[in-house]
C-alpha cells in the first residue's frame, strides 16, 4: 500500500502560555501543503519495522510511525505485522509536522487495510496519543488546534495560495525553541479564537500572518530571518515561519509570481526551495 503523507504549515500560531503539565497552550491555524513523504505499507512481516531513507530519521520503536502502528493494533486487537517504509522528502526538524504526517498515515493506512472500520473520533482519539499534532493529519484539511493543538475546529476561508516553501538547511529543536521563549511566571491572556473566523481569509491571507515563535527562532537561526525576507523581495504578498522552524513560507499573488521566485532562490546555496500551494 503507497500512500502520500502531506506536510503543513501554521498561517497563524500564538502561544497563550505553559500549562500546568508542562505542554504549551497553543492557537494555531493550520493547513496541509502539496509538499509529500511517500509511506509504503507491506504486510509480510510479523512485528513491526520501519525504514527510512533519511539518516536523520529513527528506525527503532522512538519512531513516532513505529509508535502508530504499535498503537493502531494494541487499540484495535490485531495480533499483526507492518513494514513501513518512508521515502523523506519533507524536510527533518522544519516545522512541517513530517513526523505526525508520517504517524496519521499509518494510522488510516492500517485501518484500510485491516478493514477495522475506526470512525473519525476513534483515529483522532489514538491520534492525540501519539502526537498533538496527529489529529490534524488524519484529514489534512484547513483547521483551527488550540489546547496543545489536539483540539480542532474546521476552517473552510482559504483559498489555494500559490506557496515557494525555503528550507535555510538547518534543523530547529521544537524543545529549544520553547525553552527559549520569556514567559516568566507571568500569564498571557488567552485571546479569543473566534477573531480567527471573522477575518478575511479568502481575500487576504497574507495581511493576517503570524507566528509568536518567529523572535525566539531568528536568534536562533538567522538564516530564517533571511530566507523571510528574501521571499518577500521577491515578490510574495507575505511570508511566515511554519511551526517552530526553521522553514519559512510566501503566499504568492499568482503562480507566475511564485514560479519565478522559485527558479531565482533555487540559486542559493544551502536553501532547499520548494514550489507548492496550499491544500484546501
Amino acid at each position: 500500500m503507497e500512500l502520500a503523507a502531506h506536510a503543513k504549515i501554521n498561517l497563524f500560531l500564538d502561544v497563550i502560555g505553559k500549562r500546568p503539565d508542562g505542554y504549551h497552550e497553543l492557537v494555531t491555524l493550520m493547513c496541509g501543503i502539496e509538499i509529500h513523504d511517500t509511506v509504503r505499507l507491506f504486510f509480510d512481516v510479523p512485528d513491526i519495522r520501519v525504514s527510512c531513507d533519511h539518516p536523520d530519521v529513527p528506525e527503532d520503536h522512538t519512531n513516532i510511525a513505529f509508535r502508530a502502528a504499535a498503537r493502531f493494533f494494541e487499540t484495535s486487537g490485531i495480533s499483526a505485522g507492518v513494514r513501513i517504509a518512508i521515502d523523506k522528502i519533507i524536510p527533518v526538524g522544519a516545522g512541517l509536522g513530517g513526523g505526525s504526517s508520517n504517524a496519521a498515515t499509518v494510522l488510516t493506512g492500517l485501518n484500510r487495510h485491516f478493514e477495522t472500520h475506526l470512525s473519525d473520533d476513534d483515529l483522532l482519539r489514538i491520534g492525540k496519543t501519539i502526537g498533538a499534532d496527529v489529529p490534524f493529519f488524519i484529514h489534512c484539511r484547513p483547521a483551527v488546534a488550540t489546547g496543545i493543538g489536539e483540539i480542532l475546529t474546521p476552517f473552510p476561508s482559504l483559498k489555494s495560495y500559490p506557496i515557494v516553501l525555503i528550507y535555510p538547511g538547518h534543523a530547529l529543536s521544537t524543545a529549544e525553541v520553547y525553552k527559549n521563549m520569556n514567559f516568566g511566571l507571568t500569564k498571557k491572556e488567552k485571546k479569543n479564537t473566534q477573531i480567527l473566523f471573522k477575518l478575511d481569509w479568502d481575500a487576504n491571507a497574507p495581511k493576517h500572518l503570524y507566528n509568536a515563535l518567529e523572535p525566539v527562532a531568528f536568534r536562533l537561526c538567522p538564516q530564517i530571518r533571511v530566507a523571510k525576507a528574501e521571499l518577500l523581495a521577491h515578490g510574495a504578498d507575505g511570508a511566515l515561519m511554519s511551526g517552530s522552524g526553521s522553514s519559512v513560507f510566501g503566499l504568492f499573488p499568482d503562480d507566475a509570481e511564485a514560479d519565478r521566485a522559485h527558479r531565482l532562490l533555487s540559486k542559493h546555496f544551502g536553501w532547499r526551495v520548494f514550489r507548492t500551494r496550499l491544500r484546501v
